[in-house]
C-alpha cells in the first residue's frame, strides 16, 4: 500500500516563561493553567508545591496533583476533554491546543463518512465508560486514532 502523506509542519510552541520567573501564583495560572484541558484547578494546586528546579519536577507535582484529586474531580478532568472531531470541534470551541492539535491529525477535514464514523466511535465510547475517548493526537494520523477506538472499546 502507498505510504500516508507527510504531516503538515507543525507551528513552534509558544515561547515559554522560565520556571524561575513563574513566582507569581497569577502568572503561574496564566501560564500553566492549560496544561490539564480545561482544568486550570490542577496549576492553581500545583503552584504551592514550588519553586520546582525543572519541567521535570513541574510535571510530576503536575501529576501529583491529578492523583491527589477527587474521584470526582478527575472524572470531571476526563470529561473536559472534547470528543475528537466532535461537535465542539465543529462548531469551532475547542481551546487554541485542541485545535490545532486535531487539524494537525486531520481530523477537521473529515469526509462526511469518516466524521459520521468519528461521531459513533465517540458515542459508544462515552456510553460506555462516562467519559470521551482521550488520545494524544499531536503526532498522530486520522487512521492511526480510528485504529485505537476498537482495543479501548474491547476493554471492560
Amino acid at each position: 500500500p502507498p505510504s500516508p502523506p507527510p504531516l503538515p509542519p507543525q507551528p513552534p510552541p509558544p515561547p515559554m516563561q522560565p520556571l524561575a520567573s513563574l513566582t507569581e501564583r497569577s502568572a503561574f495560572e496564566s501560564a500553566l493553567g492549560g496544561v490539564y484541558e480545561k482544568s486550570a484547578w490542577v496549576a492553581s494546586r500545583t503552584f504551592d508545591k514550588g519553586p520546582f528546579s525543572s519541567l521535570s519536577a513541574l510535571a510530576t507535582a503536575m501529576r501529583e496533583t491529578v492523583d491527589s484529586a477527587t474521584e470526582e474531580e478527575q472524572l470531571a478532568l476526563l470529561c473536559a476533554h472534547p470528543d475528537l472531531a466532535g461537535k465542539a470541534a465543529l462548531a469551532g470551541e475547542l481551546t487554541p491546543e485542541s485545535t490545532s492539535e486535531q487539524a494537525r491529525a486531520g481530523l477537521s477535514s473529515l469526509t462526511a463518512e469518516e466524521l459520521e464514523g468519528f461521531t459513533a466511535l465517540n458515542s459508544k465510547y462515552r456510553e460506555k465508560f462516562g467519559f470521551p475517548f482521550i488520545l494524544a493526537v499531536r503526532n498522530a494520523r486520522k487512521s492511526t486514532i480510528l485504529a485505537a477506538f476498537p482495543p479501548r472499546l474491547a476493554k471492560t
